[in-house]
């Protein structure tokens, strides 16, 4: 196995993903080892890193794997070496730019949903402030 080359494990050591949740990634289509050792064995590039990281940032922002999948086919196409027609090349940036424009959204709703989760939590903790330990 050549140095640039990680099996498994280390993938999803790296990741902080499950060996499960990276085949799964794999089965359906979001991601595919690099290679393959004598073994059998998956093996992956810091590429296919990266590639599990944009995975992974998606997924607590609520985005589905056909989501997570249109993203990575528009963000393919956009780093290829292959010359993009202009009319192309715009409707993959606007892709990507819907694409931000939501993660920016979700955000902002979960820092809302964290917010009253905070305001609750403290109310609690007021409230067993003001009552008489047994």
């Amino acid at each position: 196995m050549s140095s640039e080359h990680m099996q498994i494990g280390e993938v999803a050591a790296r990741t902080e993903l499950s060996l499960r949740t990276i085949r799964h990634y794999e089965e359906t289509g979001l991601v595919t080892p690099s290679a393959r050792s004598q073994g059998g064995f998956r093996l992956y590039t810091e590429s296919d890193v990266a590639r599990l990281m944009v995975i992974r940032r998606m997924k607590p922002l609520g985005f589905t794997l056909d989501e997570m999948r249109d993203l990575l086919e528009a963000t393919d196409r956009l780093d290829s070496d292959e010359e993009l027609p202009t009319t192309e090349h715009e409707e993959l940036l606007e892709r990507v730019r819907g694409f931000e424009r939501a993660a920016q959204q979700r955000v902002a709703d979960l820092r809302t949903q964290l917010a009253r989760a905070e305001e609750f939590a403290i109310t609690l903790a007021e409230r067993l402030k003001r009552s008489p330990a047994l």
